[in-house]
């Protein structure tokens, strides 16, 4: 993959941060290119940070004082004198004044021309383009004109259901399905309101909506030469709230005849735009009776290299990355379309630090473990490490994880094993839950659609089942540990060891056949097992369930049971402590993540009653409404708007209001 001697970009400035980041230095150090790393204050410990050549400070962390202030990117990049700037995706990759910025610098955008990005940028205007340009485009209006009487209008012409959405947006945003005529007026109101917070423009555009949507994308790359080849398509079916989940490729089910149709299509796309660079042509098919040509229509194009394009390296064996930097010195394509080829499956699932039996509410703090299966067709991009930190100032994303096979089958089957041994310790994860959508049978069977995740919600949050034979056999291993420390006290209990659970043992000898309560976290939620010593042996059983084996991981002073695709967390705690705080229906509410009070409804002494506003906690870049778990009085409030509070910190005790006892034969 190296670059000739005489390759124009001996360096480059990634203007990003995280996963992406390290993808695209990975690549950049491979092709003998210096690497050059910007961050904000919250990343200046980071993955990306570390693996760069070079890396220099651009300002605070929230992104709009930093990663999205055009001026100092530009500025550093003269400073560490790069040769061209690649920009990742999210942040400034499709800002066109950012392109242009670039250019008059001097410096090499990695990407493509302002002009191209400017006219995939507005929905409308797009649709409109890609309809000149025979490209098949969803029934609809995509104009200009935004009186509220004429929309009504084309959506009746459209015929329901609809769907309003943002023309100059993404991710959900500004988006509402219509089903009647009547719900038409207080739809749009909302939807435009949406769209002018979101985005700075409140035009809308009416499509016609799909009941059974399918997500598919084409891969497009294009160079200066005017050569421009499709890599084939990717289903991202698998969405939540509009946000990609699982992705896959080649899609599921395509018939020869369709994949020609729509890549031609994705082809004819780019060249109205004289496309240039790494480009994705996404369509919504209506999968209601299987995949074909004349149910399939152009929904937009991002104009950046897309999170899921390593399913589309592994299907055909490229770097896109590598594409990306010889298309940007002016090189032609590497390969003529009847070189790509497809080869296999493959399939990627996005980590993030989320609780989605919490309704996916994001998590941060430290990892203090994270493990990923390593072995073949196995591959994880990840922006952090063991150690790191997850802020909640960015995207929470752990890692992408993507898997290879031969044939569908076995690549979702790796992937679900894959995932079954991945360990993420501190903040909270999605990994069950992606394991849950994995391993169902509509996502085996290749008919999921853009909302079968909202429809089975329930059953694929679920958390697993308490494996409590896994957690006895860590308690047997921190009890073995616990004894060696004692052992080695030889007597003198160090200030840590006094903070054991053992030392409510009295001077207990670890020698002859004792049976002993010990409190014990699992997974968060305390129990008192009971481990019972003859000699050197021991057996230990949580919640009445004896020990099987288990492989296990350390995470600090907790050990993490591997079993069956399961884990396990368990560490020590005292025997006179409670569950840590945690919110429950006793009137103490913990705040669940790290962040900032942003409003406090209520006062010492306030009477209040069960779903009382109490506060709203931001995180995230999201705002957290909570609410009173019982009736009563406010007793303690420990915080005040803008104070920063951690993840379990209390934030409020109510004492709950006492019922009357029921009258005899009421």
């Amino acid at each position: 993959m190296n670059a000739k001697a005489d390759f124009p970009l001996r360096s480059v400035l990634i203007a990003n941060r995280g996963e992406i980041a390290c993808r695209v230095i990975r690549t950049a150090k491979a092709m003998g290119m210096r690497t050059i790393a910007v961050y904000s204050d919250a990343d200046r410990n980071a993955l990306h940070v570390k693996l760069a050549d070079e890396a220099y400070a651009i300002g605070p962390a929230p992104a709009r004082e930093s990663y999205l202030v055009i001026d100092k990117i530009i500025e550093t990049a003269k400073r560490a004198k790069a040769d061209c700037i690649h920009p990742g995706y999210g942040f400034l990759s499709e800002r066109a004044e950012f392109a242009e910025a670039c250019a008059a610098a001097g410096i090499v955008f990695v990407g493509p021309p302002p002009a191209a990005i400017r006219a995939m940028g507005l929905k409308g205007e797009a649709k409109a383009l890609m309809a000149k340009a025979n490209v098949p485009v969803l029934p609809g209006y995509h104009g200009d004109k935004q009186d509220a009487k004429f929309l009504k209008q084309k959506a009746y012409e459209t015929g329901y259901p609809v769907l309003i959405k943002a023309a100059a947006g993404g991710g959900g945003k500004g988006m509402r399905r219509v089903d009647k005529q009547i719900d038409f007026d207080n739809a749009l109101e909302a939807a435009k309101r949406e769209a002018e917070a979101s985005f700075g423009n409140p035009d809308v555009l009416i499509e016609k909506y799909v009941a059974s949507p399918r997500h598919i994308e084409v891969q497009v790359f294009a160079d200066r030469h005017g050569n421009i080849v499709h890599l084939f398509e990717r289903d991202c079916s698998a969405q939540r709230r509009h946000q990609k989940v699982i992705e896959e490729a080649p899609a599921p089910g395509m018939p020869e005849d369709v994949r020609a149709h729509v890549t031609k299509a994705a082809i004819e796309a780019a060249r109205a735009v004289n496309y240039v660079g790494a480009g994705t042509v996404e369509f919504l098919a209506d999968g209601s009776k299987g995949l074909r040509a004349d149910a399939i229509w152009f929904l937009e194009m991002n104009t950046r290299l897309q999170v899921e394009h390593p399913v589309t390296e592994l299907i055909t064996g490229t770097d896109l990355v590598h594409w990306q930097f010889l298309v940007a010195a002016g090189e032609p394509l590497p390969l003529t379309q009847e070189k790509v080829k497809i080869h296999g499956h493959a399939v990627e699932a996005r980590i993030y630090a989320e609780d989605a039996a919490r309704g996916f509410l994001p998590s941060t703090g430290r990892l203090s473990a994270l493990r990923f299966p390593v072995g073949n067709g196995i591959r994880v991009d990840s922006g952090v490490e063991a150690g790191g930190e997850v802020t909640p100032f960015y995207d929470p994303m752990i890692a992408k994880l993507i898997t290879y096979g031969a044939t569908r089958e076995q690549a979702f089957g790796r992937m679900s094993e894959t995932l079954g041994g991945t360990v993420v310790i501190g903040p909270r994860s999605n990994v069950e839950f992606l394991k849950a959508l994995t391993d169902s049978a509509e996502m085996r069977a290749g008919t999921v659609d853009t909302g079968y995740i909202e429809r089975n919600l329930e059953p694929l949050t679920k958390p697993a089942e308490t494996d409590f034979a896994a957690a006895a056999f860590a308690v047997e291993e921190l009890t073995r540990r616990e004894q060696t420390k004692q052992r080695e006290a030889a007597g003198r209990l160090a200030a840590s060891t006094r903070r054991s659970p053992w030392n409510a043992l009295d001077a207990y000898d670890f020698g002859g056949t004792r049976d002993l309560p010990v409190a014990v976290l699992v997974n968060g939620t305390r129990f008192v097992a009971r481990v019972e010593q003859k000699g050197s042996a021991l057996r230990a059983t949580v919640n009445g369930v004896a020990a099987a084996p288990s492989e296990f991981v350390e995470a600090g002073d907790m050990l993490v049971a591997i079993r069956e695709g399961r884990q396990t967390a368990v560490k020590f705690a005292e025997l006179s402590s409670t569950d840590l705080g945690r919110a429950s229906g006793n009137g103490a509410l913990s705040a669940p993540m790290h962040g900032k009070v942003l409003s406090v409804s209520v006062a010492k002494g306030d009477k209040v009653a069960k779903g009382q506003r109490l506060m709203v906690l931001e995180a995230m870049k999201m705002e957290h409404a909570l609410d009173a778990a019982t009736d009563g009085v406010v007793m303690e409030l420990s915080v005040a708007a803008g104070d920063q509070v951690a993840e379990g910190a209390q934030l409020v005790l109510i004492e709950p209001e006492k019922k009357p006892a029921a009258k005899a034969g009421a």
